[in-house]
C-alpha cells in the first residue's frame, strides 16, 4: 500500500510516468512471440538471418529488410551489428519474434546517421528470427519411422529413389517431389548432391522416413539457389527413402519356404508354372497372378521375362516359395513399365512355384506296391479296369474314381483313350499293383488343359489296376486262337438259308467260339456292341444280312489292301 502512494505521489509531483522511464540504460526486449519447440537459441558467435522493421519512436520507419526483399545475415554478439542489436538477438529461438528498444547510446549514438537517423535517437525494431548456426555445426539426422526389416542401408554409390519435402529452417518450403509427382532419383556420394544429403541418406533402409538438417556450408552456402533459398539457408529435409540399388548388384533370393522333399530343381530350358505377387521396395502392389487366378507360365533362362526373373527363379523346387529381389538394370531399367512401375525401380516378386517340367521328360513312375509271383503284366490294346486319383503337384484334387469304389476306370491301352502319360503309366503293370505317376503336360493335357486342367499343368496319379484282359491287335474286334474253319460261312449259317442274319446265326456262332476257347472278343465293357460293330462290318451293304461274297476274314481284308498298293 505504501508502494502504490508513493508512485500516486511522483506521478503528481511531475516524476517519469510508467510509459515514459526515461534514458534506457540497456536495451528493452519483448519476446512477444515464443514457439512451442525451440531446439536452439542464438548464440555469441552464432550465424544468424533475420528480417526486421526498424522505425522511431512515433512509428515513422527509418529502415526494412522487407523491403528490400531480402533477409539480414550476419554473426551475432561479435560486434559486427549496433551493439543494442547484438544484445537483443541473443537467446533468441527460430521464428521468435521481439520487439526491441535500443537507446542512443546502444544505437548510432550522438552522431546518427546522415539523412536516415538523427543523434541521439532511440530505435525501435521487430525482428523475426529465422536461422541460427554454427560454422562448428554437424549435419543433424532424426529417423521418424524405420521398418522392422531392415536387410541393408544406403552406402556411397548406390542408386537411389526418395520423396522430400523442403524447407527452410523457419519451415517456409521451397521444394517437394510430392509437388511433382515423382521420386528424385540420383547416385549417393558421388557429388550429384549438395554434400548435406550426400552425408544425410547415408545408412537408410527402404521405407524409412527421417529428418536432415543440413547447415548452410553443407548446403548452397553463401550464393543460396535461384530465388527460393536464400543465401547462408540451413536446409531441412524431410525425405521418405522409396528404394535403392547398386549397379553392381545382382539378384537377391530369399528361400521362404523350401519343401524338405526336393528331388529335383529347375534348370534352364524348364517350363514352369507359379503365382506371384509384385511389389516395389515400399511395398506398392503393381501386380499379381492372384489377383487373375491364373498362373505365370514360361520356360526360364531363355529370355522371355525380365534377366533378374529368369536367373531368380533358377533352381527352384516344386512348391517352393521364394523372394526375389531385382535391380532396375536386371528389371525394367530406368524406363519403367506402364503407369505401375516407375523408372530405375527395384522389384519385390513373393513367388510360389507350382510347378515345372522340361518337354523332353519322359513319365515319371514311382511304384508303390507290387504283388509277389507277379508273372502276367498289361501290354498295349489289353483291357483294364483302374481305379485313380488325380491332382496338381501343389495338392489340388482333380478327379478321382475312388469317389464311388463299386466303379472303376475302364480303357484299351493304346487306343487313344486316355492321355499318353497314363496309358505308358498303366503298362507293363500286374493286377493288384499300385503306382504314382507324374505327368508332364506335353504327355497329358498340353498347353490348353482340359476341363478342370490348367494349361501346361504337370499331373500326378495315384493308381491301382484292378484286372486286365488280353487285347486284340489295333484294328481287329476278334481274334481266332487257331486257324478259322475252312468252311466258315457254312458253320456260321445255322439254318442254311444262305443269309447270316445278326441275332439267329452271327452272334450265337460268335459267342460259341469264345465260349468254348477257340477265339476271343476285343475286350470291352459290352460285349453285344463289339460282335454287333462285327456284323455291320460284314454287312457291306447294310441289308441287315451277311451273304457269302460279303463274308472275310480280317487278315485277308488286310491282304487284299496291300495288293491294290502294289
Amino acid at each position: 500500500r505504501r508502494c502504490l502512494l508513493l508512485l500516486l505521489l511522483l506521478g503528481i509531483l511531475g516524476a517519469p510516468a510508467l510509459g515514459d522511464p526515461g534514458p534506457l540504460e540497456d536495451v528493452v526486449i519483448d519476446r512477444y512471440y515464443i514457439p512451442k519447440i525451440c531446439l536452439r537459441e542464438a548464440q555469441m558467435g552464432d550465424f544468424i538471418r533475420y528480417h526486421y522493421n526498424g522505425t522511431f519512436k512515433d512509428g515513422k520507419k527509418f529502415d526494412s529488410s522487407y523491403d528490400r526483399g531480402a533477409t539480414v545475415a550476419g554473426v551475432v554478439g561479435v560486434g559486427r551489428l549496433i551493439t543494442g542489436m547484438d544484445r537483443g538477438l541473443q537467446g533468441m529461438c527460430v521464428n521468435e519474434r521481439r520487439h526491441l528498444i535500443v537507446p542512443p547510446h546502444l544505437g548510432y549514438g550522438s552522431i546518427g546517421v546522415a539523412g536516415l537517423i538523427p543523434p541521439d535517437a532511440t530505435l525501435y525494431f521487430d525482428v523475426v528470427m529465422l536461422d541460427i548456426w554454427n560454422k562448428n555445426d554437424k549435419l543433424q539426422t532424426t529417423t521418424l519411422s524405420k521398418p522392422e526389416r531392415c536387410n541393408r542401408t544406403v552406402e556411397n554409390s548406390d542408386f537411389v529413389r526418395y520423396h522430400y519435402n523442403g524447407t527452410l529452417l523457419d519451415g517456409t518450403p521451397f521444394d517437394s517431389s510430392y509437388s511433382k509427382g515423382s521420386t528424385y532419383d540420383t547416385y549417393v556420394g558421388t557429388g550429384w548432391l549438395i554434400k548435406g544429403m550426400d552425408q544425410g541418406l547415408l545408412g537408410m533402409c527402404a521405407g524409412e522416413k527421417r529428418s536432415i538438417i543440413i547447415p548452410p556450408f553443407l548446403a548452397y552456402g553463401e550464393k543460396g539457389y535461384g530465388t527460393v533459398i536464400p543465401p547462408q539457408a540451413s536446409l531441412v529435409f524431410s525425405v521418405l527413402l522409396v528404394d535403392f540399388h547398386n549397379p553392381k548388384d545382382g539378384v537377391f533370393l530369399e528361400h521362404l519356404e523350401v519343401p524338405k522333399s526336393c528331388k529335383r530343381r529347375a534348370v534352364t530350358g524348364d517350363f514352369v508354372r507359379y503365382h506371384y505377387n509384385g511389389t516395389l521396395m515400399d511395398g506398392t502392389l503393381f501386380d499379381s497372378s492372384y489377383s487373375r487366378n491364373q498362373t505365370y507360365n514360361t520356360y526360364i533362362g531363355k529370355g522371355y521375362i525380365i534377366p533378374g526373373m529368369d536367373q531368380g527363379l533358377q533352381g527352384v523346387c516344386m512348391g517352393e516359395q521364394r523372394r526375389v529381389v531385382i535391380p532396375p538394370h536386371l528389371a525394367y531399367g530406368e524406363n519403367g513399365a506402364g503407369e505401375k512401375i516407375p523408372g530405375s525401380a527395384v522389384l519385390i516378386f513373393d513367388v510360389h512355384v507350382i510347378d515345372f517340367h522340361n518337354p523332353a521328360d519322359p513319365v515319371e513312375i514311382q511304384t508303390v506296391f507290387r504283388p509277389e509271383g507277379c508273372n502276367v503284366t498289361t501290354r498295349d490294346r489289353d483291357f483294364v479296369r483302374y481305379h485313380y486319383n488325380c491332382s496338381l503337384l501343389d495338392g489340388t484334387r482333380l478327379f478321382s474314381s475312388m469317389d464311388d469304389v463299386q466303379f472303376w476306370t475302364m480303357v484299351t491301352l493304346g487306343a487313344n483313350k486316355v492321355i499318353e502319360g497314363l496309358n505308358s503309366g498303366l503298362l507293363d503293370m500286374c493286377a493288384g499293383e499300385r503306382r504314382v505317376l507324374i505327368i508332364p503336360p506335353h504327355l497329358g493335357h498340353g498347353e490348353s488343359g482340359a476341363r478342370g486342367v490348367p494349361g501346361s499343368a504337370v499331373l500326378r496319379f495315384e493308381v491301382e489296376l484292378i484286372s486286365m484282359e488280353e487285347g486284340v491287335p489295333e484294328g481287329y474286334l476278334f481274334i481266332w486262337h487257331e486257324e478259322p474253319p475252312a468252311n466258315l460261312y457254312e458253320q456260321m449259317d445255322l439254318d442254311k438259308d444262305g443269309a447270316i442274319l445278326l441275332i439267329e446265326s452271327f452272334s450265337t456262332f460268335i459267342k460259341t467260339q469264345v465260349a468254348e476257347g477257340k477265339g476271343r472278343l476285343m475286350p470291352s465293357s459290352d460285349p453285344e456292341k463289339v460282335i454287333a460293330d462285327m456284323f455291320h462290318n460284314q454287312d457291306r451293304n447294310q441289308d441287315g444280312k451277311i451273304t457269302p461274297d460279303e463274308l472275310k476274314l480280317k487278315s485277308d481284308e488286310d491282304q487284299e489292301k496291300i495288293h491294290e498298293e502294289l
